[in-house]
C-alpha cells in the first residue's frame, strides 16, 4: 500500500495528462465566452462577477496547463504535444529546403510577411486554385469577374476600411521604428512568466493580464506598457502611446498625386462595385453568384504565425446575391444529409462546449443555420475542404456568437481547422444582408437595386422629394444644387424625417 501511494506521488505526466489539461481550459475558455455574451445581452440572473469568477477559473487552469506543460518538456516527453514551436521550426526548414515556400528578397535580407513560392509551392496553389474554381465557379455558374488590386479612396471609404481597419501601434521615440503594441505587452508578459526568478505573485499578474490583452482599449493599453516599462526591443529606447495605424497600404493614383488609392485589403469590393453590371448579365434575374480570385494585401505591423499573418495573400473569394424574402437553395436537395461538425451558439454557451453532428436538413429545420443558401455553401465548403485532404476530424464550423456578429449581419459561421496554432479560421461564410451594397449605392449615387415581378401585383406608398427648385436656388444660391441632390438620395426613413421636421415649423439639411 505504501509502495502504491509512493508510485502515485511521483508518477510521471503523460500526453494524455496534458491533453486532458487543454481540454478543461478550452471548455472554461467558452464558458467565460458565453457568459459575457449573456452579460452584453443582458440575460436574466449573469452578473458581473459571475463572469469575474470564471475568468479568475480560467486563468488557474492556464497556469496549471502551462505547469504541466514545463514539467513533461523536463521529463522530456511527448515533443509533438509540448513543443509545436519546434514541430513548426522543423516543417518550416524543410519546407524552405525543397523550395515549397522561401521568405521574399532573402539576398536582401528579406521582409517579414512577405513569402516566395518555389516551383513546388506554384504547382500547389495551381491545384488548388484549379480545383476551386472547378468546384464552386464552373460546378454552380457563377460568374467570375477580375478587379485591379488599387483601390481609389471612395470605394474602401464607403465600405469602412478606410476609418475602421486598424491596429494599435507604437514607435520608438527616436528611432520611429514602429512596433504593434500589443504584441510587445505580450512578449513581455511571456518573459515575466518564463522567467525563474521572478515570484509566483508577479508571474500570477503577468498571466491574468495575457489572458484579457485582447479586450485592452487604446487608453487601457498605454496604461499597461508604462506599467511594464516596456521600451523598444532592440534600442531600449521609449516608446509613443499607442494610436490606430490602418492596415492598408496606400499609394497614389496617376502621376499628379491627386487621387488617393489603396491596396484591396479583400477582394469583395470589386464584387459589390459591378454588380449593376452583373445584374444585366444575368438577365436582371436573382440569384446568381459572384467569384473572384486575387491578390489582397494587408500592412501587418508585426506579421507572426508563418503563412497564417502575411502582407500579401490569395484570396478566393464568392458573393451569392439573393432576394432576401426568400433564401431557398434551388440544389439544397444535393447537400441535405451532408453531416457537419456544428458548434454552434447553444454548444458554445452550453454545457457540452463540443461540436454536433447534424444534417444540413436538420440544422436548417431547426433554425440552427439561418437559410438554405447559408447552408447550402457551408456543406460545399466542407466537401471542398476534404477533397484536398483535410481531416475533417479536425474540421469544424463554429457559429459567430450574437455580440460578434455585425448589426446587419443574420448569421455566420467560420469553418475553423485544428493547427498547430489551435483552431484557427479558413473560411468565413455570413450572411451579411445587403450593408455593402447599400453603402456603394449611398456613396456612388448608383441605383445598386434588384427588381423581382410579382405574381399580383402590389401597391407600396413611397415619399418622394418635390423640391422647389426656383425658391431654393434664390435661397441658396451656387448649393442649391447640392441640396437638391442629397434630398434626391435621401433614404425613406430621411424623408419622412425631413417632412415631420418642415411640418413641425422648420428642417435641416446636411450638405
Amino acid at each position: 500500500s505504501s509502495w502504491s501511494q509512493y508510485n502515485v506521488s511521483v508518477m510521471s505526466i503523460t500526453a494524455d495528462d496534458v491533453a486532458a489539461a487543454e481540454a478543461a481550459t478550452n471548455a472554461q475558455g467558452d464558458l467565460v465566452r458565453a457568459l459575457k455574451a449573456d452579460l452584453k445581452a443582458g440575460k436574466p440572473g449573469i452578473t458581473k462577477e459571475d463572469v469575474t469568477a470564471a475568468v479568475e477559473v480560467l486563468k488557474e487552469r492556464k497556469a496549471s496547463l502551462a505547469a504541466l506543460l514545463k514539467d513533461l518538456q523536463a521529463q522530456g516527453g511527448a515533443t509533438g504535444v509540448v513543443n509545436k514551436e519546434e514541430t513548426r521550426r522543423i516543417l518550416n526548414d524543410a519546407l524552405e529546403r525543397r523550395l515549397f515556400v522561401v521568405p521574399s528578397f532573402r539576398i536582401y535580407g528579406g521582409v517579414s510577411g512577405l513569402f516566395d513560392l518555389g516551383p513546388p509551392g506554384c504547382a500547389i496553389k495551381a491545384n488548388l486554385l484549379a480545383f476551386w474554381r472547378q468546384h464552386f465557379v464552373v460546378n454552380e455558374s457563377m460568374l467570375e469577374v477580375e478587379c485591379p488590386a488599387v483601390t481609389p479612396e471612395p470605394v474602401l471609404k464607403a465600405s469602412g476600411h478606410v476609418d475602421r481597419f486598424t491596429d494599435l501601434m507604437v514607435t520608438d521615440t527616436v528611432t520611429n521604428e514602429p512596433f504593434r503594441a500589443d504584441h510587445l505587452l505580450e512578449d513581455a508578459l511571456e518573459k515575466i512568466m518564463e522567467d525563474p526568478k521572478e515570484s509566483a505573485e508577479r508571474k500570477k499578474e503577468a498571466l491574468n493580464l495575457k489572458t484579457i490583452i485582447d479586450e485592452l482599449d487604446e487608453k487601457q493599453l498605454g496604461e499597461q506598457l508604462k506599467n511594464y516599462n516596456i521600451t523598444a526591443p532592440e534600442t531600449g529606447n521609449p516608446i509613443s502611446d499607442p494610436y490606430p495605424f490602418n492596415l492598408m497600404f496606400a499609394t497614389q493614383i496617376g502621376p499628379s498625386g491627386y487621387m488617393k488609392g489603396f491596396l484591396r485589403p479583400e477582394t469583395a469590393q470589386g464584387i459589390f462595385t459591378n454588380f449593376r453590371d452583373l445584374y444585366y448579365f444575368n438577365g436582371g434575374k436573382l440569384p446568381f453568384a459572384a467569384a473572384q480570385i486575387g491578390e489582397s494585401y494587408r500592412n501587418e505591423i508585426s506579421p507572426k504565425a508563418g503563412l497564417l499573418r502575411v502582407r500579401q495573400f490569395t484570396q478566393a473569394e464568392i458573393e451569392h446575391f439573393v432576394n432576401p424574402s426568400d433564401k431557398a437553395h434551388h440544389k439544397f436537395k444535393e447537400v441535405a444529409n451532408v453531416e457537419l461538425s456544428l458548434y454552434g451558439r447553444e454548444q458554445q454557451m452550453g454545457e457540452s462546449k463540443k461540436p454536433v453532428k447534424k444534417t444540413m436538413k436538420a440544422a436548417v429545420d431547426e433554425g440552427m443555420i439561418n437559410n438554405e443558401t447559408l447552408a447550402y455553401y457551408m456543406a460545399r465548403t466542407h466537401l471542398f475542404l476534404e477533397a484536398i485532404g483535410v481531416d475533417i476530424r479536425r474540421l469544424r464550423f463554429r457559429q459567430h456568437l450574437t455580440h460578434e456578429m455585425a448589426h446587419y449581419a443574420c448569421d455566420c459561421w467560420d469553418a475553423e481547422i485544428e493547427c498547430s496554432y489551435g483552431w484557427t479560421e479558413c473560411v468565413g461564410i455570413a450572411d451579411r444582408s445587403a450593408f455593402d451594397l447599400k453603402a456603394h449605392a449611398v456613396a456612388s449615387k448608383t441605383d445598386l437595386d434588384a427588381f423581382e415581378a410579382y405574381a399580383k401585383p402590389v401597391v407600396v406608398e413611397k415619399l418622394e422629394a418635390a423640391p422647389n427648385k426656383q425658391l431654393i436656388g434664390k435661397a441658396l444660391k451656387g448649393d442649391g444644387k447640392i441640396a437638391m441632390e442629397v434630398m434626391a438620395t435621401m433614404s425613406q426613413e430621411g424623408l419622412a424625417k425631413l417632412q415631420s421636421d418642415l411640418a413641425s415649423g422648420g428642417a435641416a439639411l446636411t450638405l
